[in-house]
């Protein structure tokens, strides 16, 4: 069985049941990020209606718990985002390309549902 390190950092909020990130070692390097909600580490959300701020903090988060695991935007090769509403496309997708690497993508997936967490519309 592999070295498995789960990862919550202090920047994110707690999490209720899960990690907020976990890494495969030694020899080898792979992080999964669990699903981040657009709420803050003292557990303000941001604005419901506004997708780019929503957008940010989610992946802000995914970009702190990313750090906690020792790895960057960089080292992402998966993308996946869920959302309630597509209406939003162009400002999720301006936002995810403050973060992510656009000469070099990650692969990426973008899926709407039926809802998502409490005060959530987005999460990458």
């Amino acid at each position: 069985m592999a070295d498995v390190e789960f990862t919550t950092p202090p920047t994110l909020p707690q999490p209720n049941g899960y990690s907020h990130a976990a890494t495969i070692g030694p020899g080898h390097r792979l992080v999964w990020t669990s699903g981040q909600v657009p709420i803050a580490a003292d557990g303000t959300p941001a604005p419901a209606g506004d997708w780019e701020a929503q957008t940010r903090q989610a992946m802000q988060n995914v970009g702190l718990a990313l750090t906690a695991a020792g790895a960057t935007w960089g080292d992402v090769f998966k993308l996946t985002i869920y959302v309630v509403d597509t209406s939003a496309l162009a400002t999720v997708r301006a936002v995810r390309d403050e973060f992510v690497n656009v000469e070099r993508p990650p692969t990426s997936s973008l899926v709407q549902v039926a809802g998502l967490s409490a005060a959530s519309e987005y999460s990458p």
